[in-house]
């Protein structure tokens, strides 16, 4: 996975002549519908009373509209997604987008965001998976898309992280760690996970990029809480290994029990080492970029940020570098993270 990771390169370094002759030729899918949580979230949060959100520099230090809530210093993975599917703009957020919006797509995504309701209710609002599926039947039905719109658009899905890290390794309130054990904790979320997916089969939904959880012992968060400040937190990348393995087991039965199902996964775990990131540019894995108060997960308002962003895989304890998002959407774009099928193919299908 790493030589696959490392082939991305040539990707990731694609000239400026190809990808304007690309956005010459129109959009590959009707619309584009976005799910999930603060690696996808570009605004949502914004207007919730919520500690999840980033709308303050230094957010967006590298982002030509500047501060809009994307969890990163540029652009997030489903901005680049966008950009390689040729539309003309980025997708925009649901709060605040009219549902004539649906025609073209909308981001649901939300910081905070998991597939169990609980998850991150210590941090204030956040919009569950489950209640952005239900915004997006909400916006769909009221726009009047026609279904066979609906089946040719791309829909892409990052959910399941927060599920981790704001439950199953956090204190009180949370106790599904006391409960549960690894394979049990995964088996619960994906049970969920199936059902959800369902309702967004029964709404249209048949192209679908599902993307797993990255390796978030390896985050500097979960570093210095579980990792003793000392390389990667081994215990948190073993209970999510079962998850993983799961999800990409649901994508192919999906596939095989729904005919019109172009379902994919998004393997972004297995190419997370130091030789791929090393060979990619980046030099520093373990720290962030922006400057982090003790204790904190985000960046502090307005602090100093690192000199070279491209450089590092995390901006902030959790959250990564737009460089390092442009290597997984490009990866997963050419098929080079992905299967069954590339999302260049899925376009197409």
């Amino acid at each position: 996975m790493a030589e696959a990771i490392f082939k991305a390169l040539l990707l990731v370094f694609a000239s400026t002549a190809f990808a304007t002759t690309e956005a010459a030729l129109g959009q590959r899918v009707p619309c584009y519908f976005v799910f999930g949580d603060s690696v996808f979230d570009n605004g949502n949060n914004n207007v919730l009373n919520t500690s999840a959100k980033v709308n303050y520099s230094p957010y967006g230090i590298d982002f030509a509209r500047g501060p809009t809530g994307r969890f990163s210093n540029g652009r997030n993975i489903p901005d680049i997604i966008a950009e390689l599917m040729r539309f003309s703009d980025y997708i925009p957020p649901f709060t605040g987008a009219s549902p004539e919006q649906a025609h073209i797509g909308i981001n649901y995504a939300s910081g905070g965001g998991g597939i169990r309701e609980e998850t991150s209710q210590h941090l204030g609002e956040i919009i569950s998976f489950k209640k952005q599926i239900k915004n997006h039947r909400a916006m769909i039905m009221t726009a009047k898309v026609p279904e066979e719109k609906l089946n040719k658009c791309l829909y892409t899905i990052n959910i399941g992280s927060n599920d981790y890290l704001n439950n199953y390794f956090m204190p009180a309130p949370y106790m599904t760690n006391k409960k549960l054990s690894f394979e049990e904790y995964a088996d619960s979320l994906i049970r969920s996970y199936r059902s959800y997916l369902k309702s967004l089969y029964v709404l249209g939904a048949r192209k679908v990029a599902v993307f797993g959880v990255s390796k978030l012992g390896c985050t500097p968060r979960m570093i210095a809480s579980h990792g003793g400040g000392n390389g990667c937190a081994a215990e948190v990348n073993k209970a999510v290994e079962p998850f993983n393995k799961n999800l990409k087991a649901l994508v192919y039965e999906f596939n095989r029990d729904f005919a019109e199902a172009k379902f994919t996964f998004v393997d972004i775990f297995s190419g997370q080492s130091p030789f791929a990131f090393f060979m990619l540019g980046f030099r520093v894995t373990d720290k962030s970029c922006c400057t982090v108060k003790p204790g904190e997960e985000l960046c502090a308002t307005n602090e100093p940020v690192c000199p070279v962003q491209r450089r590092y895989v995390y901006w902030d304890n959790v959250h990564s570098t737009e460089a390092a998002n442009m290597v997984v959407a490009k990866a997963a774009y050419a098929g080079l993270i992905t299967s069954p099928y590339s999302l260049s193919w899925l376009a197409r299908l």
